[in-house]
């Protein structure tokens, strides 16, 4: 399998990332993006500012606003956008070739995962994909960061993961392409719930308990959905919660954190709040975990603050009383 050309579609901080990372690997790298100011600025002046500020980006990029044919396809989109910027690809550019779906998330109104849009709209694409632990400027910045790419044929995802390891970038192949996607996906929905504790001052032992607990129920969403549990232990389950939840560098924890100070959704994007993947994901897991049967208390509670129905100390007080039992 030839994976010498990559084309990168997104040039948001992700996208801009990623492209970064796979040119340190040695690959010939396109970077799609559709402010044609960008393309110019990043192939001129080596930046993309608005996205990384001063971050040199490596020679190997070059900028664009249409994606040609490339060996294989890394999708750095929003994931409530990933299906329109599918539908806007020529799909013999993506039939029988690799598609690295990087964004984590789950679609609103179909309860979809990243590689079920790409199965309606590049039925001939092969899914990969990519999750862990990792901050877009770090990785750009050349720091060290381990990631977990999944795939359906072991062979073939050890050659992927070779072909965009660096020096500072190392992807974990792996198996469970199910159990990757939603452990990203829901990592979002705890970062918001840990960010609000922060923001309410409820204390540091309230938000590791969170974390311990969210990493219980993430096992049953991801089990109920026929990944493995045993992923959760690995960068793509354990190591992408500890981040997601502790760091004021995620977006989703600081949209948590003005949550618990008592702002509301409308108050927070009003203020210019970047985009937090998990405020669009949590109405669709707490849809999900319903059709399921899947006893999911935090992402009721996430939903049930998100959509105004209760606040913190609400939530907070009506968790706390929930009956004694073991731990699982």
């Amino acid at each position: 399998m030839r994976l010498e050309t990559v084309s990168v579609i997104g040039g948001g901080a992700w996208g801009t990332a990623l492209a970064q990372a796979a040119a340190m690997a040695g690959r010939q790298v396109s970077l799609v993006a559709r402010d044609a100011a960008q393309v110019a600025e990043i192939n001129s002046v080596r930046t993309n500012r608005s996205y990384l500020g001063e971050q040199r980006l490596h020679e190997a990029i070059i900028a664009t606003a249409r994606a040609g044919m490339a060996d294989f396809v890394i999708l750095a989109v929003p994931a409530q956008s990933s299906r329109a910027a599918l539908g806007a690809l020529d799909p013999a550019l993506l039939a029988g070739k690799p598609v690295v779906l990087s964004a984590k998330g789950l679609e609103t109104g179909t309860l979809d995962r990243q590689s079920e849009i790409l199965a309606d709209m590049a039925p001939d694409a092969v899914p990969y994909v990519l999750s862990g632990p990792s901050f877009a400027a770090d990785v750009a910045a050349g720091r060290p960061t381990a990631v977990t790419l999944a795939g359906d044929d072991a062979g073939d995802t050890s050659m992927l993961a070779a072909a965009l390891a660096g020096p500072s970038f190392r992807p974990y192949a792996a198996d469970d392409r199910i159990g990757v996607e939603i452990a990203g996906a829901l990592k979002n929905v705890y970062a918001l719930a840990c960010g609000a504790i922060e923001g309410a001052e409820l204390g540091a032992s309230a938000r590791s308990a969170l974390i311990a607990r969210a990493f219980a129920e993430m096992a049953r969403m991801v089990s109920a959905m026929g990944g493995s549990a045993s992923t959760l232990t690995g960068l793509a389950g354990l190591g992408d919660l500890t981040l997601t939840c502790t760091s004021v560098q995620s977006r989703n924890y600081q949209f948590g954190m003005a949550l618990g100070r008592g702002l509301s959704v409308e108050t927070i994007m009003a203020g210019g709040a970047k985009l937090a993947e998990g405020v669009s994901t949590t109405p669709v897991a707490e849809a999900l975990a319903r059709s399921l049967d899947v006893d999911a208390p935090l992402i009721q509670a996430v939903h049930a603050v998100l959509s105004g129905q209760a606040d913190i100390a609400t939530v907070v007080a009506g968790l706390m009383a929930r009956p004694l039992k073991r731990e699982d």
